[in-house]
């Protein structure tokens, strides 16, 4: 297909304002997929994506519409020509809407030459709606501002389009009025993208570019990579080579997905597509990579992606120990479809031989969870996550540690630094104060308000992001009764006074339960660790003590008392020198095993360390 007929747009927004729902709608009336397929939200198609209602993985889809030319009242951008009518075809990138998946935004948008910004008729302009609008003006996107849910009961149509035009910079006059749900004016969509997306640009002629913009692997063909193309042509048969995998391959399938897999001949210049070359070696493929022919290369790769960070760490450990090479290769072929997401091979003494895996926040990480466990049939003890720290040693050299087992003696550190996130909080005016406080509370520095109408405000505050994953999203929740909505982003680091808590289980330290805490917290939180460890571990033959300390200092204790059984029960009568016998005899033989018996530590005691937070 020509390049002016092809229009290239992904869809962004606040969660639950409707995307996947508006996605449906433009297959259904485009024909792509059927009445009975609508009702299944069909570009959700991980389960755990079904379970929760929410988009975790960017979607790609190829849809044609037959566009009948530009209506009386068209709003087209300045200088431009109305384009011509005919079949275009509209590639089309669903995007997920939290914040721990905007790195999965940010490779859609770079992509696409345009995006339709939605948002909630009712509830407005929310924090990931600045985040993902501002992503967009950043990547020069040309943005269709819709207003979603227009047939809800109660709707703040006007306030909202103004919020779009103060808050957002965007022309409120160009916003369309849809209802995903209902099915109303998704005909005014399709036109808009066709009217004011721009074709996409490159030389067909040229050395082959294609961007890299996600990958797969499938058990049958090896190595799904999804690819957008920049300049030249892709077709089946070519030998191409993936410019930083430096390998070369022979295309055996490729094609779109209309939505769901169809092969065809070739893809030119803007369209989006897979190809499938048979790699089986999951290292071989790389997110931003770029793939040019083999025999006719390009001069220079495409700029590619930023390398996300990960700020969130925790242990993975299969419960069974020979389980530990299926878990490699699951989480190989986790990073392959998400490389935003990373691991390392490491070992507890509690715990046996693991994995560190590192995500983008909470939520990533219980993503991976699930999916490992369902997908991959995986039984998995998951350890506390931490964030990532930086010591600065008294020699001048400086360190990232992202296990606390990984933390040196004290004595050799000159700074102890902690990861500083500038957190934007959007809540109705009346919870201003309340959030403040939570804030205070949890060493926060405040940065500025701004109000947003009468009701709503803007507030900005720099916070620890130890302090922000484990559950400030809920507390905001809960204090702004579901209204209140933040997104964030690291700065930097911060030095700060931390310290190692150690846990000890029956005098032994468990590395799998350390944390890492400010100081000032240190002592409540080793008592409520302790707590609820002693509510975990369930009783044994002896008696175990529960301790908390920092370096050699024991700052908080617990008893879990032993299971006693009544060995005088079958003693009827008799002398009393026989039941003195037989309790000493049991009290010998549980102070042999207090000296020899080893505790069991289940799995939700590990997760303890997050309750014990939650109770600071």
């Amino acid at each position: 297909m020509q390049r002016e007929f092809i229009r290239n747009f992904s869809i962004v927004a606040h969660i639950d304002h409707g995307k996947s729902t508006l996605a449906d709608q433009l297959l259904l009336r485009t024909q792509a997929i059927s009445d009975r397929e609508f009702q299944e939200q069909i570009l959700d198609d991980l389960e755990v994506e079904r379970e929760r209602g929410i988009t975790v993985k960017a979607r790609a889809v190829a849809i044609y519409y037959d566009y009948p030319g530009p209506s009386t009242d068209a709003q087209l951008p300045a200088g431009t020509a109305p384009p011509p009518p005919g079949r275009y075809e509209l590639n089309l990138i669903d995007t997920p809407g939290h914040v721990d998946f905007h790195y999965e935004v940010s490779r859609s948008l770079a992509a696409c030459e345009g995006a339709l910004l939605l948002v909630d008729a009712f509830q407005g302009v929310q924090a990931q709606t600045v985040a993902n609008a501002y992503a967009a003006i950043e990547g020069n996107l040309e943005i269709i501002p819709v207003v979603n849910k227009i047939d809800l009961p109660v709707t703040r149509i006007d306030e909202v389009l103004n919020e779009v035009e103060t808050i957002l910079g965007l022309d409120a006059a160009t916003a369309l009025r849809v209802s995903a749900k209902q099915g109303l004016n998704i005909e005014d969509v399709l036109r808009a993208i066709v009217e004011r997306v721009p074709a996409p640009r490159g030389d067909s002629a040229a050395p082959l570019k294609a961007l890299v913009f996600d990958s797969k692997y499938d058990d049958y063909r090896g190595v799904v990579t999804y690819v957008r193309v920049k300049e030249g042509r892709l077709a089946k048969g070519d030998r191409i080579r993936f410019m930083k995998g430096a390998t070369t391959h022979e295309i055996t399938d490729l094609g779109q997905f209309r939505p769901h897999m169809t092969p065809c001949e070739s893809l030119g210049v803007g369209q989006v597509g897979y190809i499938i070359t048979g790699i089986k070696a999951l290292g071989n493929v790389h997110v931003g990579d770029t793939v040019t022919h083999a025999g006719r290369q390009a001069a220079e790769p495409l700029p590619g992606y930023k390398q996300p960070k990960p700020m969130v760490f925790c242990g993975m450990y299969p419960i069974d120990a020979t389980d530990f090479e299926n878990l490699r290769e699951e989480l190989e072929k986790m990073s392959l479809n998400d490389a935003s997401f990373t691991f390392a091979p490491e070992t507890s003494d509690a715990l046996g031989f693991g994995f560190r895996c590192g995500f983008l926040g909470m939520l990533h990480m219980e993503i991976i969870q699930q999916r490992l466990e369902k997908e991959a049939d995986v039984d998995l003890i998951q350890t506390a996550p931490n964030v990532t720290y930086e010591i600065l040693k008294r020699g001048g050299s400086l360190v990232q540690i992202d296990n606390p087992v990984d933390t040196p003696d004290p004595g050799e550190i000159e700074e102890f630094r902690e990861p500083i996130a500038k957190v934007t909080f959007i809540v109705p005016s009346k919870n201003i104060g309340t959030i403040m406080q939570l804030c205070e509370d949890r060493r926060g520095t405040y940065k500025s308000t701004e109000y947003m109408g009468p009701d709503r405000a803007q507030l900005i505050y720099e916070l620890p992001l130890a302090e922000i994953i484990y559950d400030m999203h809920d507390k905001l929740k809960s204090a702004t009764q579901g209204y209140g909505t933040m997104d964030y982003d690291v700065i930097g680091f911060r030095e700060s006074d931390l310290v190692k808590l150690d846990i000890l289980v029956k005098g032994t330290r468990v590395d799998a339960l350390s944390t890492i805490v400010y100081r000032g917290f240190a002592e409540r939180r080793g008592r409520a660790l302790v707590k609820k460890l002693k509510e975990e571990i369930p009783k044994h033959q002896f008696e175990v003590a529960l301790q908390a300390a920092i370096g050699a200092k024991v700052i908080a204790r617990e008893t879990i008392s032993a299971l006693r059984k009544n060995v005088t029960a079958k003693c009827y009568g008799g002398d009393i020198s026989r039941k003195r016998k037989l309790l000493q005899k049991q009290k010998e033989g549980k102070k042999r095993m207090k000296q020899f018996g080893q505790v069991e530590i289940p799995q939700k005691a590990f997760l303890s360390v997050l309750d014990a937070g939650n109770d600071d």
